[in-house]
């Protein structure tokens, strides 16, 4: 798979859930369990019933995420938070509301479709602290040392330039600047057959960086106080969900992998 196949496959599939979202599909994000027929261990309840009627019902149908990283970022009054990947901008509003009207918060995407859903969330919403940005999480269209706060939710894992957009997130954080985002991480090795499968990929499972690689890649990028705490942890049952319907035999790997996948909330802080 190459950067643009990848680049390419991503923008395709979020394009489609913007539209699906629109249709009346959800992804399961919302405070829906993955037992009540969500088809997405990953998606499945995420956020409390208080966060959820924060937003408007459509940003909640188009969140594609695998964590909650504005409950866990510890967001302050007067902050400005940069949320990388923002999709349909669940995030981007949930943290605009903390950082209150002397803050602000920025949602980055590349998908068209995503961008138009995610304004006409912030204009249901009613919330003026927001900016959506089109652009590449490898390139982020802000000046050095302009943000406090850099969130997101299961998107690191979907680029496949992991070092570039560390690298860009610590040109953009303030000294000082807090990283904390959510993403799928993995513990131990895992089977070719899942690396190289592109559904996996868009998935959030192909491309997740191990624990020690994330933390490798952080430590390069100038971070410090690097920490990962696990979320939530995939069982073989979750295993059997995310792997089937993707051409490989899912009662031998399904096993292989168990315990190996996790959603995580990674920390990191750039140096004062």
């Amino acid at each position: 798979m190459s950067t643009d196949n990848i680049k390419d496959v991503v923008r395709e599939k979020y394009g489609q859930a913007a539209q699906q979202a629109r249709a009346g599909s959800t992804s399961c994000c919302g405070t829906s369990r993955a037992q009540d027929g969500c088809c997405d261990p990953i998606t499945s309840n995420l956020y409390s019933v208080l966060e959820s009627g924060e937003v408007p019902e459509l940003a909640i149908r188009a969140s594609l995420g695998c964590g909650n990283p504005t409950a866990l970022a510890e967001l302050k009054p007067g902050e400005v938070v940069l949320d990388l990947g923002s999709g349909g901008g669940i995030d981007v509003l949930l943290s605009a509301k903390r950082v209150g009207p002397t803050g602000k918060a920025y949602g980055l995407d590349m998908t068209d479709e995503m961008l138009a859903l995610a304004r006409e969330n912030q204009k249901k919403a009613g919330i003026g602290n927001v900016e959506f940005l089109k652009g590449e999480i490898e390139s982020i269209p802000l000046p050095d040392n302009s943000v406090d706060v850099i969130i997101s939710n299961c998107v690191i894992n979907l680029s496949a330039d992991k070092d570039r957009v560390l690298r860009e997130a610590f040109r953009v954080l303030r000294p000082g600047g807090r990283f904390a985002v959510s993403d799928v991480v993995v513990k131990g090795e895992v089977p070719a057959e899942v690396r190289k499968n592109v559904e996996l990929w868009i998935g959030c499972i192909a491309g997740a960086l191990r624990d020690t690689e994330y933390v490798s890649k952080l430590a390069g990028a100038g971070f410090e106080q690097i920490e990962i705490e696990p979320t939530r942890i995939y069982d073989v049952a979750d295993a059997r969900q995310f792997l089937a319907g993707q051409g490989i035999d899912v009662d031998a790997l399904a096993p292989q992998i168990e315990g190996k996948f996790m959603s995580a909330f990674v920390r990191a802080s750039k140096p004062a």
